[in-house]
């Protein structure tokens, strides 16, 4: 891997990352494929929106299709048709949240538990499937040798995933045992990748909550390895605040060098998105897009009278308000559904629970955030992103 950036403002940068698959144009927003497919959409669909990157799940992947499919496919990117570059995330997240998750269905059932569906040790995490309730444990080790297989271009660790309500102790906690897990890591993949030119990138996990102090903690510890880029974590949990978001950013992007990419672990409103960009992160990832997509929302923008930037708001297509409007979802789009389709056509599928319906919703989406990351790093080439977005 190989990042070249460049300034044009005080923070707000584009650059490029390169792979033997394909370069990745930053800011950059990672269309998120969970089971190695982004729902409802081809690969060549993917391309022409604008992707040059998709997100894959070790947790999920792992147990459906599992390695022995993956194998027989010889890696992920043959198995799911898509050529260019992959991040797989660590599923660290998906072990706690699925598991806590699992743990209030039972209890909400009932039925008695023996134990807790999730426990975690200094060695890794037991956890038990969501799929069929078998045990399986993840290592550190383990973690990066299931995305070796499936021939991740970016791989990140297991790292101790803190819930939202977590108290500071707890926040300390995951640092430490996120911080003595990734030296394992990068011990066990330095040692499983001998060939340098086949080597996949290596992100290191900041974690620490809106604590300046666990953040400089887990940053200076991470600092001492050689890793290939950042990975900003524990900033995107559920339930947790646009102020602690906001903290953590404040407190992590004056600690990395300018020299390497910064990746916003799960943050995807477009407001959100705009300001960290602001901030100087490169690479974005969220379900945001699909998922509001299969509830009938779409996103827009609308000029904020008085001041250059725009407004992002989410039409919501399964309110009967929407049943004789002739407008497309957003003027000027050039999304297949707003090219060709009124909302009162978009609202009619998506009350009939139509398939289409969510397939245009979910193009929509994505490729207004596609189009949003293509000209934002527009603006920034220019110099004019901080005045455009009313950031100064």
């Amino acid at each position: 891997m190989q990042f070249i950036v460049d300034d044009k403002e005080d923070e707000a940068r584009v650059g490029k990352i390169k792979f033997n698959r394909g370069v990745i144009n930053t800011p950059a927003f990672m269309a998120v494929g969970t089971t190695g497919v982004v729902k409802t959409m081809k690969p060549d669909e993917l391309e022409e929106l604008g992707a040059e990157i998709i997100l894959g799940n070790t947790y999920h992947l792992y147990l459906r299709p599992g390695l022995d499919i993956v194998r027989h496919f010889k890696g992920l990117h043959n198995f799911i048709g898509w050529q260019k570059p992959i991040l797989t995330d660590s599923g660290g997240y998906q072990v706690f949240s699925l598991g806590k998750k699992l743990e209030d269905r039972k209890l909400k059932n009932n039925k008695q538990m023996t134990d807790s569906l999730v426990k975690i040790t200094n060695q890794g995490v037991w956890f038990a499937s969501h799929l069929d309730g078998s045990k399986h444990f993840f290592t550190p080790e383990r973690v990066i040798d299931i995305q070796l297989e499936l021939g991740s271009d970016i791989i990140m660790p297991l790292d101790h995933c803190p819930s939202a309500e977590a108290k500071e102790e707890e926040i300390h906690q995951a640092v430490d045992r996120t911080n003595q897990w990734f030296e394992r890591s990068w011990s066990h993949f330095v040692k499983a990748t001998k060939n340098l030119d086949e080597r996949p990138a290596l992100f290191a996990i900041i974690q620490g909550g809106p604590y300046q102090k666990l953040r400089e903690k887990s940053v200076k510890f991470l600092s001492q390895f050689p890793i290939d880029g950042w990975a900003i974590g524990g900033v995107a949990n559920a339930g947790e605040s646009k102020f602690k978001q906001r903290e953590a950013l404040k407190h992590t992007i004056p600690l990395l060098a300018k020299g390497m990419p910064r990746y916003l672990m799960g943050v995807g409103e477009p407001q959100d998105m705009i300001e960290a960009i602001g901030q100087g992160i490169d690479i974005f990832d969220c379900v945001l897009p699909t998922r509001l997509a299969r509830h009938g929302l779409a996103w827009i923008k609308l000029p904020r009278p008085g001041k250059p930037a725009w407004v992002f708001e989410s039409l919501d297509l399964r309110k009967g308000s929407y049943q004789k409007d002739k407008q497309p979802l957003m003027e000027n789009c050039q999304c297949y559904g707003c090219k060709h389709f009124s909302r009162a056509y978009l609202h009619h599928l998506i009350k009939n629970k139509e398939i289409l319906g969510i397939r245009l919703l979910t193009e929509h989406n994505l490729y207004f955030v596609f189009t949003l990351f293509k000209g934002s790093r527009a603006l920034i080439k220019r110099g004019k992103f901080k005045m455009m977005w009313d950031l100064v």
